[in-house]
């Protein structure tokens, strides 16, 4: 069984539980500790665990993440008013190769989702994505993935998997299963003129760092279509982080940062969520744990639910253009949007039924101007519709 491979969370954290109030994090949730062995699954609806693994980072890790220091940070936590059961399932080893590495982290993966348990995975490295994405093979559905990054990763194609390339060989590999990816937060500078231009070939959407900051709700339907969310906390402005190389003077800080777990959270569709590039600094393991946090507090509060299962619980708007027709619908219990777009390039648009898209209100008042955002055209070039 794949969870005997796990190395539990270390007494020496767990002797900070005991310092902490009845009400944290620490002392509410279930832990995989070395004297109490495994906790039960059942009824668990997330599992935290910890990668190691960094022998595929671009840039050459000189010491180990310290994810123990996240946990701290984590368990002093206040749990608040959630339902769901939470287990932190300790690490993964790091393999003989890096490969055996990746056969772990893919068969735990798939072994959760199947048990339909939504994992939280910290992680040294980016490129611990890609096991993810494979994690979802058994599924028989396709995938689509989120990265809030400021770079896209594709590398050279024929380079080995790092954490600059990992989605090189998830684009590449077969069997594909990535159905659309997203990146938010990119920032232009970090990428080559190729990337740019093989994310547009492939319809694949981007928003950048500045696009996003200016308005944060334009995140929220991209991460309501994601299956899978992976945070480059490189994406993080280097001042929120404690000041390493490794991060940028541009990028989200820790409100922002924070919002965006949040959103994902909320999310129906989302069935992991990965945290990775951790430094060992004071800052950047606070900010991780408040990240998990709040992606925690999301996911507690979800509510499910589809304009069209549940019609009588969303206003229907429909704007009339010069050559079709644009049904948007809104939550009245979330407030959440939704487009019909199925039509946009239908001879026979009158009567196509619409496929539904999450949006915001924004784009609704934008398509009261005759305005279309071209993403909309984008899924359907990819066969959304």
């Amino acid at each position: 069984m794949v969870l005997d491979f796990l190395i539990p969370v270390s007494d020496k954290v767990l002797a900070h539980n005991t310092l902490l109030p009845a009400q944290a994090m620490g002392n509410v949730i279930k832990i995989h500790s070395e004297t109490g062995g495994l906790p039960q699954m059942e009824g668990v609806k997330l599992a935290i665990f910890g990668v190691n693994e960094s022998r595929n980072s671009f840039e050459k890790k000189q010491t180990p993440i310290d994810i123990s220091a996240i946990r701290k940070q984590l368990y002093k936590l206040m749990f608040g008013n959630w339902s769901a059961t939470i287990v932190d399932l300790g690490d993964v080893p790091q393999g003989a190769e890096v490969t055996d590495t990746y056969f772990v982290v893919k068969e735990l993966v798939a072994s959760l989702l199947e048990d339909k348990i939504v994992p939280i995975v910290i992680g040294a490295t980016q490129d611990i994505t890609y096991p993810i994405y494979r994690g979802f093979d058994h599924l028989n559905q396709m995938v689509n993935l989120v990265a809030i990054d400021s770079r896209f990763d594709f590398g050279s194609q024929d380079a080995i998997i790092s954490s600059h390339s990992y989605m090189s060989r998830i684009i590449t590999e077969k069997p594909n299963i990535l159905f659309n990816f997203s990146n938010l937060g990119y920032q232009s500078y970090f990428n080559a003129q190729e990337e740019l231009d093989l994310m547009d070939k492939l319809f694949f959407d981007r928003y950048r760092l500045g696009e996003v900051s200016a308005d944060l709700q334009i995140a929220e339907p991209v991460l309501r279509h994601a299956h899978l969310v992976s945070l480059d906390v490189r994406a993080i402005k280097a001042s929120e982080m404690g000041g390493s190389e490794s991060f940028s003077p541009n990028g989200f800080d820790g409100r922002e940062i924070c919002s965006l777990s949040r959103y994902a959270g909320l999310s129906d569709s989302v069935q992991v969520f990965g945290v990775f590039e951790c430094e060992n600094y004071s800052n950047a393991s606070q900010l991780v744990a408040q990240i998990i946090w709040y992606f925690i507090e999301g996911f507690n509060l979800r509510q499910k639910e589809y304009p069209l299962s549940a019609p009588e619980n969303f206003l229907k708007y429909t704007v009339t253009l010069e050559d079709r027709d644009l049904v948007f619908y809104r939550s009245l219990m979330t407030q959440r949007w939704w487009v019909g777009i199925s039509f946009l390039d239908s001879g026979d648009n009158k009567n196509a039924t619409p496929a539904l898209l999450a949006c915001t209100e924004n784009d609704y008042i934008a398509a009261c101007e005759n305005k279309i955002p071209e993403k909309w055209y984008n899924a359907q070039k990819k066969g959304f519709i």
